[in-house]
């Protein structure tokens, strides 16, 4: 098939990417912006072909997707980083609204029989309450933040195209995930590249943290990229599928393991400034109406993810 990924050179997507090109019988192209960073994907870029595309550009995005004609499009592109969401909430509605219309009314104006997957966050669930895990598809959507008020809109907006104009669009909620490549500003990937600058003597052997106490459920990015290539190969157009582990890990002690796996002594401080104006405390998913629809299952263990990450930034920091 034709495959587009559009945000190809961040941190789901490089690993999508990687994921469909070791199935062998796809060409993937690939959405960036002219100014993103090619880290990610410096290993398999003669394997792909990219097309610089802003997707608040609505000529931009019908030129290129009327140009590939994709059979699948995977829409990854998005302002992802929640804390920043509160500092910029107009440029985060605008991406990530404006952006995944743009795609959707690209496939219309092409008349493509695309299937589309829409990579929506379990930030929308936002406030759950104890008696309401683990989350099913059903919860309420009580979002925290402008970056969840924008996922739980791109959700809507996904479920209008498909009931309007018979889009194939599959909606996703993926939970937190983490591993190699992980952006250094989320709380996974920042405690881990502050052990390794200990570990390699350029810190002090202090860890700046924020909240400590909230719980997540935590995926290898590997298997959500597995998760998205079923969505769209075994899931149906129209439905909502949670992407989670169903286990709750308080933050606390994942910044725990991620010490116990370095061996490092340090000692652990609050940073005032890392904490949000609102947190959502609770997010444990159930993911038992995607495993049923499609056979998929997490199949990296947390530690395994954890250590891959940490030399991820050994090697990085080297």
């Amino acid at each position: 098939m034709r495959i587009l990924i559009t945000g190809i050179s961040g941190f789901a997507g490089s690993h999508l990417a990687e994921y469909l090109l070791d199935e062998g019988k796809h060409e993937v192209y690939g959405m960036i912006r002219w100014r993103s960073d090619r880290q990610n994907i410096i290993g398999i870029q003669d394997k792909i072909r990219l097309f610089e595309c802003d997707i608040r550009d609505a000529f931009a995005v019908n030129t290129v997707i009327a140009k590939i004609k994709p059979d699948q499009i995977f829409h990854l592109a998005a302002q992802s980083y929640v804390p920043f969401s509160w500092h910029a909430p107009q440029e985060t509605l605008t991406t990530n609204i404006i952006g995944e219309l743009n795609v959707f009314e690209a496939v219309r104006a092409a008349k493509l029989d695309s299937r589309i997957q829409i990579a929506g966050s379990s930030e929308e669930y936002g406030m759950v309450y104890p008696g309401e895990v683990p989350i099913k598809e059903t919860n309420a959507l009580r979002p925290l933040s402008p970056y969840g008020v924008s996922k739980v809109t791109q959700d809507f907006l996904g479920y209008q195209y498909f009931k309007s104009y018979g889009l194939k669009i599959v909606r996703t909620r993926a939970f937190n995930h983490t591993g190699p490549r992980r952006g250094e500003v989320f709380a996974t990937s920042n405690f881990a590249k502050q052990i390794i600058e200990i570990e390699k003597g350029k810190r002090e052997p202090v860890i700046q943290v924020g909240n400590l106490d909230a719980v997540r459920d935590f995926l290898d990015v590997r298997d959500v990229a597995r998760a998205y290539a079923f969505s769209l190969s075994k899931g149906e157009p129209g439905e909502l599928y949670n992407i989670s582990s169903g286990v709750g890990v308080k933050i606390k002690d994942m910044l725990d393991k991620l010490i116990e796996l370095s061996n490092v002594d340090l000692k652990v401080e609050t940073d005032q400034s890392r904490m949000r104006p609102s947190d959502v405390e609770l997010l444990i998913g159930s993911a038992e109406k995607f495993k049923k629809a499609t056979g998929w299952k997490p199949i990296i263990p947390f530690d395994q993810t954890l250590g891959d990450l940490l030399e991820y930034w050994r090697q990085k920091l080297a």
